[in-house]
């Protein structure tokens, strides 16, 4: 991780009480969610690509005014090469190989790859990253991994995401190493599905308070 990439990294996870984990089916979705999101408070927003409309709402969502898109479940160098194509200010991953280690290197835009464990914190470490994503994070051990990770990797912060929910993402936040949280629970699929953008904006809303 190069000191430009660590220092966009942190200024892109401060500024967002909550990052929205995103998968959007329908693509004329993708405007009204953002500006929704954006409106409530929560400007960063992961769209994962676990769709085949991912890449275009990049693209689309990207043009909302404020709103500050990345891309999430990039698990190859090549995702990585087709999210910066379309746009995406940022790219996450929920683990990581030494292959998309070294795609990011080169890459224009920050990585943030996924951790569960100390040995793949470490392995992160030692390819120069200090940021990470923790997924799944209530699986993997939660509030007490992330307590348990601070004594020996003091220089690790984490956007722990995975199982969090709105009665947890404040605990969470309330760590020392933990810059944001992520989740989808302001996004719940019967009210995207239905459009619903009172009930998602009401939400997020709560979400970036």
């Amino acid at each position: 991780m190069t000191p430009e990439h660590l220092q966009r990294i942190d200024a892109i996870l401060r500024t967002a009480p909550v990052v929205p984990v995103l998968a959007i089916d329908d693509l004329d979705d993708a405007v009204p969610l953002a500006r929704t999101l954006v409106d409530a408070g929560l400007p960063v927003l992961e769209v994962t690509l676990r769709t085949p409309a991912a890449l275009d709402a990049i693209r689309r969502m990207r043009e909302v005014p404020g709103a500050i898109v990345g891309a999430g479940t990039v698990l190859t160098a090549r995702d990585l090469a087709a999210v910066e194509t379309a746009g995406a200010t940022f790219a996450i991953s929920p683990g990581a190989t030494d292959a998309l280690y070294a795609a990011a290197k080169t890459s224009s835009i920050p990585f943030l790859p996924g951790i569960a464990t100390a040995s793949e914190l470490m392995r992160g470490l030692e390819h120069g990253w200090t940021r990470f994503k923790f997924f799944p994070a209530e699986a993997s051990g939660g509030i007490a991994a992330l307590k348990g990770f601070a004594g020996p990797f003091p220089q690790a912060k984490f956007c722990p995401t995975g199982g969090i929910d709105a009665a947890k993402a404040a605990t969470y936040r309330a760590l020392p190493n933990v810059l944001t949280v992520g989740g989808s629970w302001m996004v719940p699929a019967d009210a995207l599905k239905a459009k619903d953008w009172a009930r998602i904006g009401m939400l997020a809303a709560e979400a970036a308070r």
